[in-house]
């Protein structure tokens, strides 16, 4: 099982993600994505869930028209890990490509 990071970990790691933010728990981190169109958005979508799939590492996630809210969290270590960070990572690339 993933380890639970520190707060001073987190705030870290955070620190490298200035579109992102602490859940108020502090169990997560979030951010908003927004694009030109519903059809890009969904696009996104699609190609952050085969990262997802590779990384098995799943986001929650809801998407209004050209918007995509997503929480990252590690369900079964209870909080933040590192995986949590690294596929925030890889949705900014997915992001700005």
């Amino acid at each position: 099982m993933p380890e639970l990071l520190s707060s001073t970990a987190k705030e870290f790691a955070l620190a490298e993600l200035p579109h992102w933010s602490l859940s108020e728990d502090g169990n997560a981190i979030e951010r908003t994505f927004t694009f030109r169109s519903f059809a890009r958005a969904f696009g996104f979508m699609s190609s952050a869930a085969i990262v997802a799939e590779k990384m098995n590492h799943h986001p929650t996630w809801t998407n209004t028209y050209n918007k995509v809210e997503v929480l990252l969290t590690t369900h079964d270590a209870g909080g933040l890990t590192e995986m949590d960070f690294k596929f925030a990572r890889r949705l900014d690339k997915l992001f700005d490509a």
